[in-house]
This record gives structure tokens, C-alpha cells and sequence, in this order.
């Protein structure tokens, strides 16, 4: 049976090493993504937002500016951006689809406008080597431990607090979730400043990660991000969704593609199989979803069972 032992150095740490890496961008990017998402919501702009991050840090590299300092503008650049998103969508009431679409656009016309068509590189080794060192002989990178407390904070986030409910009210119904007391206009305006702020620290890593400044860096990469985000199981229509399936479909793609890749299969295959993959985990949903409630039409139309009634004699 083929399996991955047929595929060369796919048990290696180092293949390891280099999935975890190149994975750890979407992994950032999917955490609030997730619960964008679960609200019914979503946000197309997360990879011009990291292309911003990342032609920021290397415009104030070129004029000098500290490594930390640029990181914090960077950050609060990603912030912005969010808030922007999250105003329009939340306060003006626009479709968070076509308010994206646009962002999206315009955040990289932005980030490539500030660096044009040249690279920046040269940033501090210091930075650099962080950006890739691994934990001993695991072969874990240690930027996982960041992504794992950013993890926890977010599951505890969702699962185990009054805002998290909010969120699964919100996507389940709007109108009902205002009823209950959830803020929908306030809930809505943090999770896109979240997601931008977080796709900004995914800016800086994939920056440094490449040691290379870009105003085009991590172009398509929402696909993959949103791909991950349905295939680990959260609905596009809201309402539904855990993060522990959504970090389990990031691993799942990056183990198939780092697969195909090691077998030579060429980067236009492996973006096919992922969109397959992203049809077929929104067209899953949906069927269960349907199967759910004719099962559940057919019991409230079978009625309550109706009670024997014993003939006596007179």
C-alpha cells in the first residue's frame, strides 16, 4: 500500500522542520480566522495585510529604524487595517466579502507602492536566526511556541468564555444574538482588529523566515487559509466550528503538500488538490447540514408517541 514511507526523506526531521516553518504563517493567520468565520463573516485581506507588514519593515530597514521598533509599527499598521475592515463591515453595515475583496486590493497596491518592485534584505542575523531555530534536536522551530500560547489564548478565547458564546450567537443569528445581549457591532470590529494584527505578526515572521522584505510577499495565501479553516470542520455560513480541527486541516495540508511536493508534483497540482479540497469540505458541510434537519423535519412531523389507551369492561 503506498503510504508515506514510499515518499523519500518524508520521515526526515528536517521535512519536519521545513513543514512546521512553512506552515506557521497560515497556522497565525487561521486562529482569529476561524472565529471571523464562525461569526459568518470573512476577511480576504489577511495575505496583502502580511505583504504590508512586510513592505513596512523593510522601508523603515532601509531608513534605519530598529528591528523592534519596526516590528511594533508593523504591528500597529496590521491594527489598523483590521479596524478599517471591521468599521465597514460592523458600523457601516457592508458584506465583509466585497469590503475584503477591495482591502485586499488596496492593502497590496500599498504595500507594493512603498517598495515597488525591489527586495529588502540585510536585516539583523540576530532576527533572522530566530525566525528559524529549532527547539534542540526536535526538529520543532521554536516560533511553534509562540503560535502554541497565541493557540491556547485563542481556544480559551472561543470555547471558555462569555465573548466566545457571543461569537457562536452571532453566526447562528444575528438578530437573536443582539436579543440575548452580545454587542454584535463591538464583537465583530475586534475580530477583524485581531486578524489584522495577528496577520501583521505573520508579516514580520515570513519576513524574517526568507530574510527578505517584499511588497508581493505571501501572495494567495488566503486560499490556503480559508481551505484550512473549512476543511478542520467550521461552516462558511457561521455558527459552527472548533480550533482544534481548524489547527489539525493547516497540518493536513501542509503534510499533503509537503507529500507531493518531495514526489515532485509541480505547485499548480498541489493548489488544484487544495481547492478541491476546500469544494469538497464546503460542499460536506452543507450536505450534513441538510441531512441534519430532514432527519430532524421527519421527527417533528412523526409527532410525540401517542398513549395506548387500555379498553376496559363495563
Amino acid at each position: 500500500m503506498w503510504g508515506y514511507s514510499n515518499i523519500p526523506y518524508f520521515g526526515d526531521t528536517l521535512t519536519l522542520t521545513y513543514l512546521l516553518l512553512d506552515m506557521t504563517t497560515i497556522l497565525l493567520i487561521a486562529l482569529p480566522m476561524t472565529l471571523v468565520i464562525i461569526t459568518g463573516e470573512i476577511d480576504l485581506s489577511v495575505a496583502s495585510v502580511v505583504g504590508l507588514a512586510s513592505a513596512v519593515l523593510g522601508l523603515l530597514h532601509e531608513h534605519g529604524v530598529g528591528m523592534a521598533t519596526s516590528c511594533i509599527i508593523a504591528l500597529a499598521v496590521g491594527l489598523i487595517c483590521g479596524a478599517f475592515n471591521g468599521f465597514l463591515v460592523a458600523y457601516v453595515g457592508l458584506p465583509s466579502l466585497a469590503v475584503t475583496i477591495g482591502t485586499l486590493a488596496l492593502y497590496r497596491g500599498v504595500a507594493v507602492g512603498l517598495l515597488g518592485t525591489t527586495a529588502v534584505t540585510g536585516f539583523a542575523q540576530d532576527w533572522t536566526k530566530r525566525a528559524a531555530q529549532v527547539i534542540g534536536a526536535t526538529g520543532i522551530p521554536t516560533i511553534i511556541v509562540l503560535f502554541a500560547v497565541l493557540a491556547v489564548v485563542f481556544i480559551v478565547l472561543l470555547h471558555f468564555s462569555p465573548f466566545g458564546r457571543g461569537i457562536y450567537d452571532i453566526g447562528l443569528s444575528t438578530e437573536a444574538a443582539k436579543f440575548s445581549g452580545v454587542n454584535v457591532r463591538r464583537t465583530k470590529l475586534i475580530l477583524f482588529c485581531l486578524t489584522g494584527v495577528v496577520s501583521a505578526l505573520a508579516g514580520i515572521y515570513f519576513t524574517l523566515r526568507f530574510g527578505s522584505a517584499r511588497g508581493d510577499n505571501a501572495t494567495g495565501l488566503e486560499l490556503q487559509v480559508i481551505a484550512a479553516v473549512l476543511l478542520g470542520g467550521v461552516s462558511i455560513f457561521g455558527g459552527r466550528g472548533r480550533l482544534p480541527g481548524v489547527i489539525a486541516g493547516v497540518l493536513l495540508i501542509g503534510v499533503i503538500s509537503s507529500a507531493l511536493r518531495l514526489q515532485g508534483v509541480t505547485v499548480n497540482i498541489i493548489n488544484i488538490i487544495i481547492g478541491l479540497l476546500l469544494v469538497l469540505s464546503v460542499v460536506s458541510t452543507t450536505v450534513l447540514a441538510w441531512v441534519s434537519d430532514a432527519a430532524a423535519r421527519r421527527k417533528r412531523a412523526s409527532g410525540p408517541p401517542q398513549p395506548s389507551q387500555s379498553v376496559g369492561t363495563h
